[in-house]
């Protein structure tokens, strides 16, 4: 059996991914099962670097804030503000903390301050303002909106900023963590919230009349972001409010609707690195228990590809060990355990030769010991293009 394996293993590289994928997708989606590892990153830098200098890849998106994500575009493409800056103020999740997203930062600063801006390559966050405890405010990307359209507008077709500002109100009656457990604590029901979503409406049917100048592109396309960014988080405020039995998987939905058209967004002007938890990418439908509650939705890269069919491919990673979190050797019996007798570098196995040697052995699936850690499950392995293996996690 770990020879029929090892016959399906490679580098991994972007000779070997695109060899094993016979095509360059517009989108090429590296998943990852847990978070906060840099040996995962690591890897997702090295093959970064060479999908761009070897296959015209030009932008890597992330599992962040889209938003604020626009401040490590500006830092990696015209230096503006400083490392330490956008670090902390450009990542969520807690990634900024990150020493392997500080090295992606300042080797794309680094790759794109010698080159013109054509040839430049870019940052992106494909998530939307969303944390685990709620929803932001939708002010920050109307506010975005409604600045790139006052000055190419009827001033008669705009809400006035008083105007705005009285319908989004506090920031604070949007954020209340405790709208995310009790429908009844969230304003997405309320008037303001009704008659915003009819405003995000107007504005972006204003927007997608217009054609962009020379040279302003850039800002038209962050005017689209902006645009899709209030629209998502206004329905997604809506669903929090929503006191039906189907809330959490409605919520779940609309936050991968979100990432999906992130990504798609990004896949028009070049092809994209996405890198994200491989719940995100996946083809089949994700489930996750809450409450007591089975919940199930389509993940990002589940609706992406049916917009972009054979330009999309998704390479799961599955890991050996992460010793500091308990995760020790895989029986034999898992995927990952079968796997565990290659050498210990990086390896890239072709996912669907893979599931038919495995045909007759079907593997069982791992139990965590930790819980940020998700095990593949084995009954996906032949709807993976590719899967990587990093058999041991360094603590760093």
């Amino acid at each position: 059996m770990a020879t029929d394996i090892k016959d399906t293993a490679h580098a991994v590289d972007a000779a070997s991914v695109m060899r094993l994928l016979g095509r360059r997708p517009r989108l090429l989606a590296l998943g990852e099962p847990t978070h906060g590892e840099d040996t995962l990153l690591e890897a997702r830098n090295d093959l970064f670097r060479q999908l761009i200098e070897h296959e015209g890849y030009r932008t890597i998106a992330i599992e962040s804030d889209c938003l604020a994500a626009q401040l490590v575009d500006d830092y990696v493409t015209s230096g503006t503000g400083t490392l330490d800056e956008v670090m902390e103020h450009g990542f969520t999740h807690g990634f900024g903390a990150s020493a392997a997203n500080r090295d992606l930062v300042r080797w794309m600063r680094a790759h794109n301050e010698t080159r013109p801006a054509r040839d430049h390559v870019h940052f992106a966050g494909f998530d939307g303002p969303l944390e685990i405890t709620g929803a932001e405010s939708p002010r920050r990307a109307l506010t975005g909106l409604h600045t790139y359209l006052a000055p190419l507008t009827d001033p008669a077709l705009l809400p006035t900023p008083d105007r705005l500002d009285a319908l989004l109100g506090p920031d604070t009656r949007w954020t209340d963590p405790a709208a995310m457990l009790d429908p009844t604590e969230s304003c997405g029901h309320s008037p303001e919230a009704k008659e915003l979503r009819l405003l995000t409406d107007d504005l972006t049917a204003l927007l997608d009349t217009q054609v962009p100048e020379q040279g302003a592109r850039e800002a038209w396309n962050r005017a689209r972001l902006h645009a899709r960014t209030a629209t998502g988080l206004l329905r997604y405020h809506a669903a929090m409010a929503d006191p039906s039995e189907s809330r959490m998987s409605r919520l779940l939905a609309l936050r991968a609707r979100m990432m999906a058209d992130n990504l798609l967004a990004l896949t028009e002007h070049a092809p994209t690195l996405a890198h994200a938890h491989n719940a995100h990418l996946q083809r089949p439908e994700s489930s996750m228990r809450m409450g007591g509650r089975h919940l199930s939705w389509w993940s990002a890269g589940a609706l992406a590809e049916t917009h972009l069919n054979k330009d999309y491919a998704f390479l799961a990673t599955a890991i050996g060990t992460i010793p500091h979190h308990g995760v020790t050797t895989p029986p034999p019996t898992t995927l990952e355990g079968l796997l565990y007798d290659l050498p210990p570098t990086p390896h890239l196995i072709d996912a669907p030769r893979l599931f038919t040697t495995l045909t007759a052995r079907q593997p069982a699936a791992r139990v965590s010991p930790y819980y940020g850690y998700a095990p593949l499950d084995p009954s996906h392995l032949a709807t993976y293009d590719g899967l990587v293996f990093i058999r041991d996690i360094a603590q760093t």
